[in-house]
């Protein structure tokens, strides 16, 4: 079955009752660490729908996540607590049992009855599914099913489901290697997110703008360039970071401060790559007009090129944008067709930088045209300050999200294509 020309079986290409299901899902969430508790279940509601469809219909599910890595030992944590909401979220009982894929996952997993699941032990006690692996060792797919978690969880699995678009960019066992053994399907998060990033990639309803913004520019850069050559962007209306090294790029000084604080954190090689963008596309880009700046504990606003003419302010920083430059991004936003954002407009989790955020997330939630919002801190902005219900599709990708957008194919959507062209000889209903 392909949706929106998308290359992927879906679960209703498949007879669910009785088989064995292995279940990828992202579902690693913010931890509090202190407590170590989940502080933030979207990415597990998003998931739920999945995994009820395949208990619903039968299946005996195996449930393989990750929590956590190396770069992030903080979150290296059990699953134990994944399971109590997620049997909370689909109204089956989840067991758990701590063991990613030795004898006693193994075991657990044949003893499956139908409409029973069971979440495994956390993938990143694996080295081969650790960051470090994936980098370091580089397997290609077909080299992969020597791995252990393929080689112990593959024979007892009569299909593989992946629905963790958010790691889509990983090229590690559990996201590429089923599918060169088993009959394959996309979960409902994987072709919901997918089909959603593709209408905003290839066919957006026009003017299509792109809204970007927040600490990360390297995804802003990663992905302006494409989506201006491509022509899926008419707009971009830069904001945060980004919106400051458009300043830089278009010859605004906005003193020693801000260059400071961008040369500390390694970002004024972006100027360079934002004066080439300028001068191919500068009739695409709206920069800040004006910023916000601290003045005896108050927000001020200052017109962006009189910065330079004003010492004492030049000594400052800009943590948001101004009235003006607010008010002239809405009047974009209302008359698009397309709204896509990433990235917060300000230092958004400081009451005083908080304005440019929250009047821009407010006026994206309003508007008529279809709004994808995307990324980790752009929900967590998103969710303070709107109701994330009112945007057409709220994306649980970052890192996937913008390689996306940028033009690069996703190892995961490689390897779900792949076995898309192998399912096509089989039977519909296998």
């Amino acid at each position: 079955m392909e949706n929106n020309n998308i290359r992927m079986k879906t679960l209703e290409d498949f007879t669910l009752k009785g088989r064995t299901v292995i279940l990828r899902p992202d579902i690693n969430s913010p931890i509090d660490a202190r407590t170590k508790r989940i502080v933030n279940t979207n990415r597990l509601q998003k998931a739920a729908p999945t995994l009820k469809a395949l208990l619903d219909g039968g299946a005996k599910v195996a449930i393989i996540a990750h929590q956590g890595d190396t770069l992030d030992y903080q979150n290296l944590i059990p699953l134990a607590e994944h399971a109590t909401i997620l049997e909370e979220l689909t109204g089956y009982p989840i067991a758990y049992i701590d063991d990613v894929c030795g004898p006693a996952a193994v075991e657990r997993v044949k003893n499956l009855q139908e409409g029973e699941a069971v979440l495994l032990g956390n993938l990143r006690y694996l080295s081969e599914e650790i960051t470090a692996f994936e980098k370091e060792v580089k397997l290609k797919p077909e080299e992969m099913l020597d791995t252990w978690l393929i080689r112990s969880l593959a024979p007892i699995a009569e299909l593989y489901v992946n629905d963790a678009f958010a790691a889509a960019h990983r090229s590690a066992p559990s996201m590429v290697a089923f599918q060169e053994l088993l009959p394959t399907a996309g979960g409902r998060q994987l072709v919901a997110e997918y089909t959603a990033l593709s209408l905003v990639a290839a066919t957006p309803a026009r003017p299509c703008i792109f809204v970007l913004g927040g600490g990360k520019i390297s995804d802003a850069f990663g992905m302006m360039r494409n989506v201006l050559s491509e022509k899926s962007a008419d707009k971009i209306l830069t904001t945060g970071i980004t919106g400051l090294v458009m300043l830089l790029a278009k010859g605004i000084d906005l003193g020693p401060a801000t260059t400071t604080f961008l040369q500390d954190k390694d970002l004024m090689l972006f100027v360079d790559e934002a004066k080439g963008l300028l001068k191919e596309w500068e009739d695409k880009f709206l920069i800040p007009e004006d910023l916000a700046y601290e003045s005896d504990g108050q927000r001020v606003e200052i017109v962006a090129t009189e910065v330079a003419t004003n010492p004492g302010i030049q000594q400052k920083l800009f943590p948001d944008i101004g009235q003006k430059t607010i008010e002239r991004y809405q009047q974009e936003i209302a008359k698009a067709g397309s709204i896509f954002v990433n990235g917060p407009a300000g230092v958004y989790e400081d009451p005083r930088w908080e304005k440019g955020t929250r009047e821009i997330w407010n006026s994206i939630a309003d508007a008529q045209g279809y709004t994808v919002v995307g990324g980790g801190d752009t929900i967590t902005a998103a969710t303070k300050f709107t109701d994330l219900g009112k945007y057409s599709y709220v994306c649980t990708a970052g890192g996937a999200m913008v390689r996306f957008l940028a033009g690069k194919r996703l190892p995961l959507i490689v390897a779900m294509e792949k076995a898309y062209e192998r399912n096509l000889k089989m039977k519909s209903k296998a």
